[in-house]
C-alpha cells in the first residue's frame, strides 16, 4: 500500500506559495495612477525625491526669528522689522532686530534661531525676548525630513494614506502601481444556499462567499464571482476552465478534502496540477495550491480553501493574503504574520499534533481570553475575537504562558 506523503508544516506551505512565479512584474502590468487615488495599491517601482523637504529652513513655532547673538543676555529688546507668514519670503534680518514669524514660514537670511512667542512680550514696535536661544533653536533645516535624490518609497510598498502624503510632499502627482490581481472565485456544495432563498432541509447559507469576497476587496483585487457551482466533477472542471482564461488566481471554497463528493481536487488535477495539498494546521488542513491550464497557453494559479467557515477564514489570512500581496510585488520577507507576545489567561491542556490557530480576545487586564468553542464551523469565534493564537504543534497552554498573538487588525489590512 502506497504511503501518503507527510503534511507540510505551515511554514513549509507558505514557502511554497511565496516561491511561485510572480506574473505581474512586466511593464504591461504597470499603471500610472493619480497619487490622490492610489490608496491601497502596490507601488511598481521605487520613488525618488527631486527636492529637499523642507525646501528651506523654516520655523517650527509661532514666535520671533532672531540672531541668537543678539539675545545672549536673556532679556533683549529688539525692533520688530518685519512680519513673515507661512508662504512668504522675508527680507534679510539686520543685527539688533527681530522678525515676527509664523509656523512653517521661511527663516529670513541672517536669522539663526526662533524664540517661541510665549517667551516674548510685545512692546510697541519692539519685542522683549525673555530667553537666550541657542543657534538653530526651533528651526527646521532644509532637507531635514527628505534629501533630494533619496528614495522615499521602495518598490512593493502597499500604499497607505501616510505613503500618499509622503509622495505628495515631494510633488509626485502620479505614481506607478501594479495592476490589480484578477481573481475568480466559486463555491461548491449542493447544501449551499444564498440568503433570501428558502433554506431547505440539510441546506446552509453560504457565509464563505461573503467572507472571502470581503477579504479580496480589502486587498484591492479585481473579482469575478461565479457563485455556487453544481457539486459534480464536470461542472467543476468547466468552472475551472472558464475561470482560468482571464484571471491570475482561482479561489474556491469546499471540495478539496477526500470524500466521494469532494470534486475540486480531482478536477484541478484533470485541468492542471496540484503543487501542494494538506497542511499540518488546525483549522484548515485540506488546503490546496496548484495551477489550471488556459486554452490559449499558460496557467492560472489555483488555491482551494476548506469549506468550514473558520477554516476558510483562517487559511485565507495565513496563506492567501500573503500570496496575493507577493504576486503584486510585496517582498516575501515582510509577509509572514507578525506576532505579538501576550499572556494567556486560559488553559489549553490538550496538545494537538498540528499547529493550531485559536480564536482569542484581549481582556481588560491585557491578557488573552479563549473563545469557549474552537470548532471550525463556529464563525462567531472570528467575530468575537481580536485575533489568533499561533500555537505550535504538540504544545499545551497554561495560564500565564506567553503566546504568539496575531491580531486581526494586521491580518485584515
Amino acid at each position: 500500500m502506497m504511503q501518503k506523503p507527510p503534511m507540510l508544516s505551515v511554514a513549509e506551505a507558505l514557502d511554497v506559495l511565496l516561491a511561485a512565479p510572480r506574473p505581474l512584474v512586466d511593464s504591461a502590468a504597470i499603471e500610472q495612477m493619480p497619487t490622490l487615488a492610489a490608496n491601497g495599491r502596490i507601488l511598481a517601482s521605487a520613488q525618488t525625491s527631486q527636492l529637499n523637504v523642507p525646501p528651506a529652513d523654516n520655523t517650527q513655532m509661532d514666535g520671533y526669528a532672531v540672531r541668537a547673538a543678539d539675545c545672549a543676555g536673556g532679556a533683549a529688546r529688539l525692533q520688530v522689522s518685519q512680519r513673515i507668514p507661512a508662504g512668504h519670503v522675508g527680507a534679510p534680518l539686520q543685527a539688533g532686530t527681530a522678525a515676527r514669524i509664523f509656523t512653517g514660514a521661511m527663516i529670513p537670511e541672517g536669522a539663526d534661531a526662533v524664540v517661541m512667542q510665549e517667551m516674548c512680550e510685545a512692546d510697541g514696535d519692539a519685542v522683549v525676548i525673555k530667553h537666550a536661544p541657542a543657534s538653530g533653536e526651533w528651526v527646521r533645516r532644509a532637507g531635514e525630513d527628505i534629501r533630494s535624490g533619496s528614495v522615499i518609497l521602495p518598490a512593493g510598498t502597499r500604499l497607505r494614506p501616510q505613503h500618499l502624503g509622503l509622495a505628495a510632499s515631494v510633488g509626485l502627482e502620479t505614481v506607478p502601481v501594479v495592476r490589480k490581481l484578477r481573481v475568480a472565485m466559486f463555491f461548491t456544495g449542493d447544501e449551499l444556499t444564498m440568503p433570501g432563498q428558502p433554506l431547505k432541509p440539510g441546506a446552509i447559507y453560504n457565509s464563505n462567499r461573503f467572507v472571502l469576497r470581503g477579504l479580496l476587496e480589502n486587498l484591492g483585487c479585481e473579482i469575478s464571482d461565479y457563485g455556487i457551482v453544481p457539486d459534480n466533477r464536470e461542472a467543476t472542471r468547466e468552472a475551472l476552465r472558464v475561470a482560468a482564461q482571464e484571471h491570475d488566481l482561482i479561489l474556491t471554497s469546499g471540495g478539496v478534502s477526500v470524500g466521494e463528493e469532494d470534486h475540486v481536487k480531482p478536477a484541478v488535477e484533470a485541468e492542471g496540477r496540484l503543487n501542494m495539498w494538506q497542511i499540518a494546521m488546525k483549522p484548515g488542513k485540506p488546503l490546496a495550491f496548484g495551477e489550471v491550464r488556459r486554452a490559449a497557453g499558460g496557467t492560472a494559479f489555483f488555491i482551494g480553501l476548506p469549506g468550514n467557515p473558520v477554516s476558510s477564514f483562517v487559511t485565507f489570512l495565513i496563506f492567501v493574503r500573503p500570496f496575493i500581496l507577493h504576486q503584486q510585488g510585496v517582498a516575501a520577507a515582510g509577509l509572514a504574520p507578525q506576532a505579538i507576545s501576550m499572556r494567556a489567561d486560559f488553559d489549553w491542556p490538550k496538545a494537538d499534533r498540528r499547529q493550531e490557530f485559536l480564536r482569542v480576545k484581549i481582556n481588560a487586564g491585557g491578557g488573552l481570553d479563549l473563545f469557549p468553542h474552537q470548532g471550525s464551523g463556529v464563525l462567531t469565534s472570528a467575530v468575537w475575537g481580536d485575533g489568533l493564537v499561533d500555537n505550535p504543534a504538540g504544545k499545551t497552554i497554561a495560564k500565564g504562558d506567553l503566546l504568539r498573538f496575531l491580531p486581526f487588525s494586521a491580518l485584515l489590512q
